[in-house]
C-alpha cells in the first residue's frame, strides 16, 4: 500500500465494513450526506449533494 519509501508508512487499513460505519456514525450525528469508501476524496460529488 506504501507507493515508495519516501511516502509514510500505513498504520492500518480500513476495511469497507469499517467504511461503512464511518458514514452510518455520520449520518447518525445529523449529516445529510456521507460518502465513505476507500477511494472517496473530500470533494467527492460535491456538487450532486449541494444541489439537493
Amino acid at each position: 500500500l506504501q507507493p515508495t519509501k519516501k511516502h509514510l508508512m500505513v498504520k492500518e487499513f480500513v476495511t469497507p465494513e469499517q467504511f461503512q460505519e464511518y458514514k452510518m456514525a455520520g449520518l447518525d450525528m445529523g449529516f445529510r450526506f456521507v460518502e465513505s469508501s476507500p477511494l472517496v476524496r473530500s470533494s467527492y460529488r460535491a456538487e450532486k449533494h449541494v444541489n439537493k
